[in-house]
């Protein structure tokens, strides 16, 4: 997307991004923060965390907040305390971004391992859909906020196992979310497919291909931005190409 955002775009605003440790997460959390959000940034390796904190840091943008949670092992509860944690230190909540992903397996019907698929499942659609569920009320508090799911090309490909079949609900739920909201006019829910981009899951799914070939994380940021700000204020229910 050609999309050049104002500087002071996401300023005052409170952003929770999944999957901020690396890739285009941690893309998309630099560039929040730069544009003046304070982002809270969930991943479940922490030092992957810390280097994104030190990276906003040093850039002089807001200081962001870590939150560490490993998606596989989190429960209803854990993700109401990370909502109550959010409104207790900040009092509000203006964005929810998913970018956390897993690949799991690429097989066969035939050959795919059961507990990979669930847990496949569930890092990429169930976990989305409790953390909403656990946020959904702070975030329509404010006068305009927004959701950003992330999905993929490879939906219903062969091969493409329980990452696809999550991929495919996951812009389901974002279209039945925008839906359910839409008459309420103040909450915003969209679907980011980023393409080919230089990521460590990509490289898992095409090791074939030279990853300098590929857009980087930062080069697909500009449509993660414009969903988020006062620019896409009209746009809900969409499923939008980053390239």
């Amino acid at each position: 997307m050609n999309y050049s955002a104002a500087s002071d775009l996401l300023v005052d605003n409170v952003i929770l991004v999944t999957g901020a440790g690396d890739g285009i997460g941690a893309a998309v959390a630099k560039s929040y923060a730069k544009h003046g959000a304070t982002v809270v940034l969930l991943d479940k390796n922490i030092k992957a965390l810390e280097q994104v904190y030190d990276d906003i840091e040093a850039s002089g943008s807001e200081k962001p907040a870590i939150y560490p949670l490993d998606l596989i092992g989190a429960n209803v509860t854990d993700y109401e305390t990370l909502a109550s944690n959010i409104a207790e230190n900040f009092g509000r909540l203006d964005g929810l971004v998913h970018c956390a992903a897993a690949l799991g397996q690429i097989a066969p019907f035939d050959n795919q391992n059961t507990a990979t698929w669930m847990d496949t499942l569930h890092i990429n659609l169930t976990a989305p859909y409790l953390l909403t569920r656990a946020c959904v009320a702070l975030l329509r508090q404010q006068e305009q906020s927004a959701i950003i799911f992330t999905s993929d090309d490879y939906k219903d490909k062969a091969y493409w196992a329980g990452y696809g079949v999550a991929k495919a609900g996951i812009e389901t739920l974002s279209k039945q979310l925008a839906d359910e909201f839409e008459n309420e006019g103040r909450l915003r829910v969209n679907c980011v497919i980023p393409g080919p981009v230089r990521t460590t899951l990509y490289a898992r799914a095409f090791p074939g291909i030279n990853p300098n070939s590929l857009p980087t994380p930062d080069d697909i940021v500009p449509t993660y931005l414009y969903l988020m700000g006062r620019d896409s204020l009209t746009e809900t229910g969409q499923c939008i190409s980053a390239q």
